[in-house]
């Protein structure tokens, strides 16, 4: 995971400093990216976030209990089968809402990934691993 987002950082420390209370999310969503995610942007300003050829994003609710300060996905996270070339993939967010809402956390993949149409993207168990240092 490269890093938190700007909202998350933020949520988190009015919660700790008691001048504010975060919710969390009722689902998590991962998003795929065609370029480099930052803090700052949003889940409804993804940069070339993939769009047509059957993408949404995909839920992921199932994260092992934190331990030696970090999570990871507890089941694979399967998309649709592309239906249309979706381009090069480099980047993924999980973000609190299908279609708009909040960058929780965000980074880049291991290494950029053409999705062509009749491929099926996926992150294999433990493959998204959130680590605070």
């Amino acid at each position: 995971m490269g890093s938190f987002s700007d909202y998350l950082e933020l949520e988190v420390l009015d919660h700790i400093f008691k001048v504010g209370a975060y919710t969390p999310a009722t689902h998590l969503y991962v998003a795929l990216a065609k370029s480099t995610i930052t803090d700052a942007h949003t889940g409804t300003t993804i940069p070339s976030e993939v769009s047509g050829g059957s993408y949404a994003r995909k839920i992921c609710d199932t994260w092992d209990v934190a331990a030696t300060g970090s999570t990871k996905n507890t089941a694979p996270i399967i998309f649709a089968q592309a239906t249309a070339a979706w381009g090069v993939v480099t980047d993924f967010a999980i973000i609190d809402g299908l279609t708009l809402g909040n960058i929780i956390g965000y980074g880049k993949l291991g290494s950029a990934k053409t999705i062509d149409s009749g491929d099926i993207p996926k992150f294999a168990t433990a493959d998204l691993k959130v680590k605070l240092d």
